[in-house]
């Protein structure tokens, strides 16, 4: 059975950008920026790898209990990326990133950013800064969001497979 909700969003998503846009962004380029988080580290994940016919190649599973959560957002019209990495997914974290976000869009223009449901992006503690505002995605829709085809290749390409030594090496992408 086709779910309609995805469709409705993109049908009226140009009066959605336009409602959640606050009246100093009127007459402003407005950039696009889709926003996600992802837990890394836990138990590792296992990909699929070539290999030779017939093979089962050995590959490295983490079997601790540790894990970090990236946040990240793309613009995909300018090309630009923005991550953190942070030890807690909380309000904190998301006021931080958006922060980050600020600071990465382009000179006089505003910012709306795509949002999954997560309680941070809507928790009362969150400060949006004023070139920024958040369009939040109907619930159930990952498939709306930029940002979750990253995450895939992240983990199929670069993070299945890898077993990091500590926290710092994390963040660092190298000991320290």
């Amino acid at each position: 059975m086709r779910m309609h909700r995805p469709r409705m969003l993109l049908k009226n998503f140009a009066a959605k950008v336009r409602e959640v846009l606050p009246k100093h962004a009127k007459g402003k380029v407005i950039e696009l920026w889709f926003q996600d988080e992802a837990r890394v580290g836990q138990k590792g994940t296992l990909t699929r790898i070539w290999a030779k016919k017939g093979t089962r190649p050995r590959m490295h599973r983490d079997q601790r209990y540790t894990s970090v959560y990236i946040f990240g957002a793309v613009c995909p019209a300018r090309d630009k990326g923005v991550a953190l990495v942070m030890p807690y997914a909380n309000t904190e974290a998301m006021n931080l990133h958006l922060q980050e976000i600020s600071r990465n869009v382009a000179p006089g223009a505003h910012a709306v950013i795509i949002v999954d449901g997560a309680g941070w992006h809507t928790a009362s503690g969150i400060t949006v800064p004023d070139n920024l505002s958040l369009l939040p995605l109907p619930p159930y829709s990952p498939e709306l969001n930029g940002q979750e085809n990253i995450w895939q290749f992240l983990r199929q390409n670069y993070l299945a497979g890898r077993i990091f030594e500590t926290y710092d090496v994390r963040i660092r992408g190298r000991p320290s």
